[in-house]
């Protein structure tokens, strides 16, 4: 009788166990080969946001990126808080953003919306005007987003952002997986719809397309619907393009303190020879800071003929020294981390209903637009409209909108509505 009492207290024990092991699994969430730990939950959160967590994985692919050394790329408002207070995270850590009824909400598929390049989930998403007037692609920007309209419409809605507001698309890929991962976990659903824009297009693209580094996870057959907007699926050549334009908001002693790439290592301001190379797109000897726009670099010189009345626009675009500026050409850039052809030649699946919106309109304020082929002031439209390697092509819309706008105005928030909505 006692060895009975013995061995029913030692399965009590084991089932014990076992739950907490279960309950564990949710927080170091296996996928691929890496483990996901849960560090921090923030329940009170601007932009309507019901919560955030900041997560790591620990697989070891992930290396510590390099920020601009004068602060300009580093974490501000609420993400800095979200990050522990760490304006440069390491690349293995990312944020997930969980909107209001994300565990209630009647539709099945959740949603996963993937920000861009130097930006953020709440002013993406949330808040197109947390940085005030004329950020957003607009004059007068809204304070609320997608994320608000897309929850009011029944969706389970979540939204990932990245340490690195430039940083290595084969991490935002990776990362992205994860995201897709724990929202499965929360919501019981098999596939995620990805809604992603510019640079998290492309990085969800190469998730899609299992593009990834050695100890990557390929594509998970995850993703039911994947709508790119702005995404520069055939490259872009935007910042070699305009000779020294850009410059002057990038270089600080022309006065610039933009967190974006030079085409140029060198530039006069004032008379005098500046070198940084620290701010421009190549990898030197000074380090690599801007690895995700090297991989989104293509050649258009022969669909759209440079402009050449802008200052040293032919030394820009093909290196060498011109009358103000010096660099190395958008040929070295591309050979030192390209991923244009490779993404394109390993294709998305035709299982995923694949969608693409652009813009025509090349008018943000504040910007030298892109204006030597229809564009929405960034990505050329036959780059964002390109359906090279797309398995299954279920909408191609162009709006006449801005690149920015095209995250949350009104015409471009009903197409992208009318695409989760229909049947894949």
């Amino acid at each position: 009788m006692s060895r009975f009492k013995h061995g029913k207290k030692l399965m009590v024990t084991f089932v014990a166990l076992l739950m907490c092991t279960l309950l564990i699994s949710f927080s170091q969430a296996q996928a691929g080969g890496s483990t996901l730990a849960m560090e921090q939950s923030f329940p009170n959160v601007a932009n309507g946001w019901a919560k955030v967590e900041r997560w790591k994985d620990s697989n070891p692919m992930f290396t510590a990126e390099q920020y601009p050394p004068d602060g300009r790329g580093d974490q501000n408002g609420q993400r800095l808080t979200f990050f522990g207070g760490v304006g440069q995270p390491h690349s293995s850590r990312f944020l997930l953003y969980y909107a209001p009824q994300y565990d209630t909400n009647a539709k099945s598929t959740p949603v996963l919306l993937v920000h861009g390049a130097n930006d953020n989930a709440d002013r993406a998403w949330a808040n197109p005007n947390e940085f005030g007037p004329n950020t957003c692609g607009a004059s007068s920007c809204p304070s609320t987003g997608l994320m608000q309209q897309l929850v009011s419409q029944g969706y389970k809605v979540f939204a990932i952002g990245f340490g690195h507001k430039h940083g290595d698309n084969y991490y935002a890929a990776e990362h992205i997986q994860n995201a897709i991962h724990i929202i499965k976990q929360t919501t019981g659903a098999s596939k995620v719809d990805v809604v992603a824009w510019s640079k998290g297009a492309f990085a969800s693209r190469m998730y899609a397309s299992s593009v990834a580094k050695g100890g990557g996870t390929p594509y998970a057959n995850d993703i039911r619907k994947l709508i790119l907007i702005g995404s520069p699926n055939k490259g872009t050549d935007f910042i070699f393009r305009h000779g020294w334009t850009f410059n002057y908001g990038i270089i600080p002693e022309c006065g610039g303190n933009v967190n974006a790439p030079s085409p140029h290592t060198q530039m006069i301001c004032y008379g005098i020879w500046r070198n940084h190379p620290e701010l421009s797109i190549y990898s030197t000897s000074q380090g690599n800071y801007f690895p995700g726009q090297k991989q989104m670099l293509a050649k258009w010189d022969t669909t759209y003929p440079l402009p050449a009345t802008e200052q040293d626009w032919y030394t820009t675009y093909y290196g060498g020294t011109g009358f103000f500026t010096k660099g190395d050409g958008i040929d070295t850039a591309i050979q030192q981390g390209s991923l244009i052809n490779k993404l394109i030649g390993s294709g998305i699946p035709d299982t995923i209903a694949t969608y693409l919106l652009s813009g025509n309109e090349n008018n943000i304020p504040n910007v030298h637009n892109e204006h030597t082929g229809p564009s929405d002031g960034v990505v050329f439209v036959n780059s964002a409209s390109a359906t090279d390697g797309i398995g299954t092509v279920a909408g191609n819309v162009t709006l006449k909108l801005n690149h920015l706008k095209l995250a949350w105005a009104p015409q471009s928030v009903n197409v992208i509505e009318q695409w989760l909505n229909a049947t894949p």
